[in-house]
């Protein structure tokens, strides 16, 4: 019995996980305003070590459509400025000399039509995960030995429930970025 208590939790806990990557991946989505989850993945070579660039830099909000990223050791900014150019964020970085200032263009409807296929795409991606999840875990069932076929089946039927409320949970969570998205 206990080893089907972790059977159900691990499949769980994947699904849990998949939901987690599925919030930070629609945190790197912008939806029109800027955000400093925009650069959070950003890697700065900094003194030959490839560094988050919240750890060289104070990345702030100064108004809704600018980012503004002051680093800690002003021998620092033109790396940083490069590390932003090859990250392929789609910003033209500008350098004062004490920061760079990033301006975040509005957003096309061409564009929040691109970045809605784009959460959509991470959403489905989930789900499979999710799917996978599931799959593992029954597969785990099926390796069991000397457990009747009453209380498997009853354990499948939760794995199940359990990947329903996790893909309903990826579908909400989609329908809450995409409604942001849109929003102009």
């Amino acid at each position: 019995m206990e080893e089907l208590d972790l059977i159900v939790e691990s499949v769980q806990h994947d699904m849990e996980a998949a939901v987690k990557h599925l919030d930070h991946a629609f945190q790197r989505i912008r939806a029109g305003r800027a955000s400093t989850n925009m650069v959070q993945d950003v890697m700065v070579e900094y003194y030959g070590a490839m560094t988050p660039i919240n750890q060289v830099a104070n990345v702030s909000i100064p108004d809704a459509m600018t980012i503004s990223i002051q680093p800690w050791d002003v021998k620092a900014i033109n790396d940083i400025e490069k590390a932003i150019i090859n990250s392929n964020l789609g910003f033209a970085p500008s350098n004062n000399g004490i920061n760079i200032i990033l301006n975040v263009p509005p957003l096309t409807e061409e564009r929040r039509r691109d970045l809605a296929k784009q959460a959509k795409s991470e959403t489905e991606d989930t789900k499979v995960v999710v799917r996978n999840a599931r799959q593992n875990g029954l597969k785990e069932l099926k390796k069991l030995d000397g457990v009747s076929e009453d209380l498997i089946k009853g354990i499948e039927a939760d794995i199940q429930v359990l990947t329903d409320k996790y893909v309903k949970i990826c579908d909400e969570h989609f329908k809450t970025k995409e409604a942001e998205i849109m929003k102009v």
